[in-house]
């Protein structure tokens, strides 16, 4: 594999590469994390008095598989059956640029969960996932945020893991940015 870099050939034994193609949050590229939700319906919510709700962020991943030898002009590689790769769970790490990392200080703690999806040897399939967990806004640091117009901006790393269908395992990983704070509700 000439040209490739050591870890794009040690990274896995299965002959297909899982990749994420897009990671996004209500087709947008960052996320704007509401640490607490003031809802006015339904009863006995009102204008006049909301119930303060926290509500979990979901985001959506689009998965992709390439051939790791896609073969030659004159004879190309075709993927098969076994290069189908089903996904089973995922993990979130948030890292922040200005170096405060300590999570439950500075940051959520960073989660595992289950996720089934199988992505087809060609083509694309796309899932939505929770990208940010209830308990995580009603935790230090996120709870402190609200009511206050305080952020904290953050980098989550999601790696999507799963294996082919001989077995061998893959994982992809991509990043999004998530804003956390006490934002405008929207009225409801």
């Amino acid at each position: 594999m000439v040209g490739c870099g050591n870890e794009f050939v040690r990274d896995s034994r299965s002959p297909a590469r899982l990749v994420v193609n897009n990671l996004e949050w209500d087709e947008q590229n960052t996320v704007n994390s509401d640490v607490i939700r003031l809802v006015r319906t339904p009863a006995p919510c009102t204008a006049a008095s909301p119930c303060p709700t926290v509500v979990n962020d979901m985001a959506v991943v689009q998965l992709s598989l390439i051939l790791r030898d896609p073969g030659n002009p004159a004879s190309p590689s075709s993927p098969s059956l076994l290069n189908q790769v089903t996904v089973n769970r995922y993990r979130v790490q948030y890292r922040r640029a200005d170096g405060h990392n300590i999570p439950g200080v500075d940051l959520p703690y960073d989660f595992d969960s289950a996720f089934t999806l199988t992505v087809p040897a060609t083509g694309t399939a796309e899932g939505a996932f929770q990208i940010v967990r209830h308990s995580a806004k009603e935790e230090a640091p996120l709870a402190a945020l609200r009511f206050s117009n305080d952020i904290i901006s953050t980098i989550a790393e999601v790696t999507f893991y799963g294996r082919d269908q001989a077995g061998n395992e893959v994982s992809a990983s991509a990043n999004i940015g998530i804003d956390f704070g006490d934002f405008a509700d929207p009225a409801n």
